[in-house]
């Protein structure tokens, strides 16, 4: 019991929620949701998946000063799709942002869809205004993915979510020495059959570096009688062989209760995309995207996340 109670208390929704929505938006839009974040300087920086009225989704960002309040949205999309990119035909989607110290830039992982089917594009940003796009990574069907944000044994990690055939989908980590070829996969965390993640697990925001592991934040999807619910688990990979799963939830850590949440245009939905841990007060800000619609923000203390996921190192 006081594992259940503590699975349930780590995640606090931050009192402003949803801190963003279409209403915020300085021009139409029916959702703006699943944001990847980071720091740029003195703020946080939110690159939020829009979706127009006709369907298709770009990316625009979001700054703070604090990463809570006052969110002021550039006017303007800053990514586009690109007539020069084919995969790119029906939007960009989803993105997750991470900070390649060896390179100095930030790598922004997206899904570009298409009627060849969602896969993962690359593109690299000094300060999300200008963008170089490297074009896709690995081939449909593939989603929710996030490089590592440095480079492990001499490779390039990439964690991400390739769909099967039968609906089922699993998070994959697979290697690169260049960004471009991609090989040495391994299945990392499957679906767990009878379980709150049954039928789909895909990645969260990306990886976070900690003492115990690199943590990641992923959901998982059951399907009811009422439709799909999408939840929020954890888990613990190897720092320097992170193709090892340390530990992970067995039970969900979040899920959708607010109307916000349970509402929206795909209900059920909570949809972490970006965290950003403040090592100064040890805080954890999760940023997700609700019912497909809206933006909310979940908060933990990080010390509380490492200690019960070291309880769960069986939880496979």
């Amino acid at each position: 019991m006081k594992s259940r109670v503590a699975a349930h208390g780590l995640f606090h929704r931050h009192p402003g929620n949803p801190i963003l929505d279409p209403s915020r938006w300085p021009y139409p839009a029916a959702g703006s949701f699943n944001p990847g974040a980071a720091r740029v300087g003195d703020q946080t920086v939110l690159l939020v998946r829009v979706e127009d009225l006709g369907g298709y989704s770009h990316l625009t960002a979001a700054w703070s000063d604090d990463g809570l309040t006052d969110w002021q949205v550039d006017t303007h999309p800053c990514l586009l799709p690109s007539e020069q990119h084919e995969e790119e035909r029906w939007g960009l989607e989803d993105p997750r942002i991470v900070w390649l110290e060896e390179e100095r830039k930030f790598a922004v992982t997206y899904v570009s869809y298409s009627p060849s089917g969602p896969l993962v594009s690359l593109a690299t940003t000094l300060d999300f205004r200008a963008f170089e796009r490297f074009g896709p990574l690995v081939p449909p069907e593939d989603k929710d993915a996030a490089l590592l944000p440095r480079r492990i044994q001499g490779l390039y990690g990439l964690i991400h979510r390739p769909i099967m055939h039968s609906g089922e989908a699993h998070v994959w980590i697979s290697f690169s020495p260049d960004l471009q070829f991609w090989g040495k996969h391994r299945l990392l965390l499957p679906s767990r059959p009878g379980s709150w993640d049954e039928l789909r697990v895909g990645l969260g925001a990306p990886p976070i570096e900690t003492p115990d592991g690199w943590l990641l934040i992923y959901h998982g999807v059951r399907t009811t009688s009422a439709g799909a619910i999408y939840r929020v688990g954890l888990a613990m990979l190897d720092l320097e062989e992170p193709w090892q799963v340390r530990s992970r939830s067995p039970e969900w850590v979040f899920a959708p209760e607010e109307p916000y949440e349970l509402g929206g245009n795909v209900p059920g939905v909570v949809f972490p995309s970006g965290a950003i841990w403040n090592q100064a007060t040890d805080e954890l800000l999760v940023y997700y995207g609700a019912g497909d619609r809206s933006i909310g923000i979940a908060t933990a203390d990080m010390a509380d996340v490492l200690t019960y996921l070291r309880e769960h190192t069986q939880a496979r």
